[in-house]
């Protein structure tokens, strides 16, 4: 694909959330657990079908991880064209009624990205690859909402710290200056973050994987992963 037909793929699936967003609204307070005890609504899914049903009429046979269908014991990933996608990332946020969530959404072939998307709809903010940022200067840094030993040892020094529950907005935050960095000691899977750190890479941001400096490989979606990524 060019990168214009890449722009035009990752313009498409933003109109299509948005052209669904008032059902996704709806739909909002239609929970359910997880059997990890984390919330889904019938909009994550909602929201994975029509992406899932537009790119597979774009690219047939495109492999496909998406954070509700995802089958861990398929893996791969390397070969052809991959997706991977997240309806919907801080949904605490979303079905408590908070406008702070979003959709993160990226696309390789043989293991080399093509694009991505981040898209927080009730925000109304939109950042893919291809967009021009003149990022600001800010002190703040953003810090994972899943809470562990790491983010409390992290909130006891000097600093000032904001907590939001959405990966998408905080990596958001962090490529547009208004964090100086984001960390996750805890880890996340590839659709909570690979998107997200590929537009930062994109848009000069130094991001660390695992402790080391990272430059854009492709990861396992199996697994997860802690990162920290600096403006």
């Amino acid at each position: 694909m060019q990168r214009e037909e890449v722009r035009t793929l990752l313009c498409g699936v933003s109109d299509l959330i948005l052209r669904n967003l008032s059902i996704i609204r709806e739909n909002r307070h239609e929970i359910s657990i997880k059997p990890d005890g984390t919330f889904v609504t019938k909009s994550d899914f909602l929201i994975e079908n029509l992406v899932r049903d537009y790119v597979e009429e774009k690219l047939p046979n495109s492999y496909f991880i998406g954070e509700e269908t995802f089958d861990f014991m398929s893996g791969g990933g390397t070969t052809g064209y991959s997706i991977v996608l997240d309806p919907i990332d801080g949904t605490e946020n979303f079905c408590s009624g908070l406008k702070e969530w979003g959709g993160s959404f990226g696309i390789w072939k043989n293991a080399v990205h093509l694009g991505s998307l981040l898209l927080m709809p009730e925000l109304e903010l939109r950042l893919m690859s291809g967009d021009h940022v003149t990022p600001r200067s800010s002190r703040l840094i953003g810090l994972s909402s899943s809470m562990s030993d790491e983010v409390l040892a992290q909130m006891k020094e000097p600093g000032e710290y904001r907590i939001f529950g959405c990966a998408v907005y905080n990596i958001f935050n962090v490529i547009n200056g208004y964090y100086k960095k984001f960390i996750n000691p805890k880890g996340a899977y590839v659709w909570d973050v690979l998107p997200g750190i590929m537009l930062a890479l994109e848009q000069g941001c130094k991001v660390i994987v695992e402790g080391k400096p990272y430059n854009g490989e492709w990861l396992d979606p199996t697994r997860k992963y802690r990162i920290e990524i600096q403006r």
